[in-house]
């Protein structure tokens, strides 16, 4: 039962963040692909004794490798965080326009309501 549970938890978080996943995953492997990628080069230039050029290739393999690492890292880290800062910058939109269009019509009484704090009868019997 609670393997099941644990089953439906991961593959449900999966498909949420399929998309950065698959980056990230992407990501990864192009990092497996250059060290493929280095060593079959290097071969080539041993063979074809262009030894020079291997000033180039190295720092060009590390660059590319950290900085893979470094945007998984960074998609994985922000993962969580990215979903609720979206939602707290439309409720904070959603407050905001429709105040500032009704705004522009309202009379200098009917404005200063708006900005008045609207009491209860539950936050009047507390104060009592």
């Amino acid at each position: 039962m609670f393997k099941q549970v644990k089953s439906i938890f991961i593959w449900s978080l999966i498909y949420k963040f399929r998309k950065r996943l698959t980056i990230v995953i992407l990501l990864l492997s192009s990092v497996l692909l250059s060290q493929w990628l280095y060593s079959d080069i290097v071969e080539y230039l041993k063979l074809t004794e262009q030894t020079q050029y291997l000033n180039y290739i190295l720092p060009i393999k590390w660059i590319m490798i950290f900085s893979n690492i470094g945007i998984s890292a960074y998609l994985l880290i922000t993962l969580f965080k990215k979903n609720e800062e979206k939602k707290v910058e439309t409720k904070v939109k959603e407050k905001e326009k429709p105040l500032s269009k009704v705004s522009k019509d309202l009379s200098e009484r009917e404005k200063s309501f708006l900005k008045k704090k609207i009491r209860s009868e539950a936050d009047i019997l507390m104060d009592k």
